[in-house]
C-alpha cells in the first residue's frame, strides 16, 4: 500500500515550480489508477491548511479548496489517527530522530499497512521500520 505526503499533493497545484509540479500530477494519476494509496489524517489536514494559505494571497481560489478536499478524498481513502498511533510516534522519534510531525506520519503509515511513503521531507531511501520513503522529485 501507498501513502503520500503533503508535499505532493501542494506541488500538484502549485504552479510556481512547474518541474515538480508535473511530476506531482503524474504520481497522482498513477496512483489513483493503482487504488492501493491512501491518505493519511494528517496530510490531509496539513493541505487543507496549505491550501488556506495560498487563498489568503492569492495563489489558490477560496472558492475552490471545499472541492478539491472531496475530490482528494473520493481518490484515496481517509486513514483515521487510532490511540496507539502516539507511543509508536515517540518510539519512532527517539529511534529515528524523526521530527513530532514526520514521526506521527510514519506512525499513521505503519498503523495503515502503507510500505511505500511518497515524500520529499523524509530521507529518500530510507525504511522506517516497514515504510520505505521515495521522493519522487529526485
Amino acid at each position: 500500500m501507498n501513502a503520500i505526503d503533503t508535499n505532493v499533493l501542494v506541488y500538484a497545484i502549485d504552479s510556481h515550480q512547474p518541474s515538480k509540479q508535473a511530476k506531482a500530477r503524474d504520481l497522482l494519476t498513477r496512483l489513483s489508477a493503482a487504488s492501493t494509496t491512501v491518505l493519511p489524517w494528517q496530510v490531509a489536514c496539513e493541505y487543507m491548511s496549505c491550501l488556506r494559505r495560498f487563498a489568503a494571497t492569492g495563489r489558490f481560489p477560496a472558492a475552490d479548496i471545499e472541492a478539491d478536499i472531496l475530490d482528494l478524498l473520493d481518490v484515496f481513502p481517509l486513514v483515521l489517527p487510532t490511540e496507539s498511533m502516539i507511543p509508536r510516534s515517540l518510539s519512532l522519534m527517539s529511534r529515528y530522530s524523526l521530527s513530532h510531525w514526520d514521526s506521527l506520519l510514519i506512525a499513521g503509515c505503519l498503523e495503515a499497512g502503507v510500505d511505500t511513503l511518497y515524500s520529499e521531507d523524509l530521507d529518500a531511501g530510507m525504511t522506517y521500520d516497514t515504510v520505505s520513503v521515495i521522493n519522487p522529485f529526485s
